[in-house]
């Protein structure tokens, strides 16, 4: 393949260009806010677990404290009726009179049991609240920081999209007079190489693979027309020569 020498060199500045966008992509895309809110987001999943349970928790006890409180109020209810009827003198019988004070006295320690289990609830459903709590404060603390990060990830996005068009803008004046060819060659080269097509020979050195031209591969080299393509035997870029080649 043939290509005036001046296309050749303009190569090297649509490389360079390519592998500023290269950059500018991999920043991009590599973020630290990106891997930080990743992070967040993977704990905020188990936080929102979580926080379901225990407010399934929160919703159990509430229902069981309000049974709890419903038998304590009916047992007592019971108490005080039957309080009020011995006071009123309902109840003449003394046979009847000592079944009451019985039934009475088990009424106290039913109470007392109820009570008891009432509290326990109470205990209970005030530490399951206590934790719900805690969980919504770190969830909200959590959603807070990866707003604060998306925030940040998003004006560093402008600021390398920005930096992206102007590179882009700069590469289609630069690409102008290169062979269509020469171009396909390079852009193929480009995909199988990582990201480097087109590499400068200088001091005779390849700045694409950084592995010395041997002598007798630089004899060739120097042999070749001005205008005659030359890849790099070691990595197949196209290589092209400069003042500084060392030829």
């Amino acid at each position: 393949m043939k290509a005036d020498p001046s296309a050749q060199q303009q190569l090297l500045a649509v490389q360079e260009l390519d592998a500023r966008a290269d950059q500018l992509r991999h920043q991009r895309a590599s973020l630290p806010e990106i891997t930080r809110i990743d992070e967040l987001q993977t704990g905020r999943g188990d936080l929102d677990d979580r926080l379901r349970d225990a407010r399934i928790v929160v919703d159990d006890l509430t229902v069981e404290q309000k049974k709890a409180d419903a038998d304590v109020e009916q047992v007592k209810a019971r108490r005080t009726r039957d309080r009020e009827r011995m006071d009123q003198g309902l109840i003449t019988n003394p046979k009847d009179l000592e079944r009451m004070q019985h039934e009475l006295q088990s009424l106290e320690r039913r109470i007392t049991a109820l009570e008891d289990a009432e509290l326990e609830v109470m205990e209970q459903l005030e530490d399951a609240q206590r934790t719900a709590d805690t969980l919504a404060a770190q969830l909200a603390e959590t959603d807070a920081q990866v707003a604060e990060l998306a925030a940040a990830r998003d004006a560093r996005w402008v600021e390398i999209d920005a930096a992206l068009a102007e590179v882009s803008a700069a590469r289609a004046p630069a690409v102008e007079g290169i062979p269509d060819d020469l171009l396909a060659l390079y852009e193929r080269l480009r995909a199988q190489k990582g990201g480097v097509g087109a590499a400068a020979l200088r001091a005779r050195r390849c700045s694409g693979c950084q592995l010395t031209i041997d002598p007798a591969e630089l004899s060739v080299i120097r042999a070749k027309s001005e205008d005659e393509v030359v890849r790099c035997e070691e990595c197949q870029r196209i290589l092209v020569r400069t003042v500084d080649s060392g030829l």
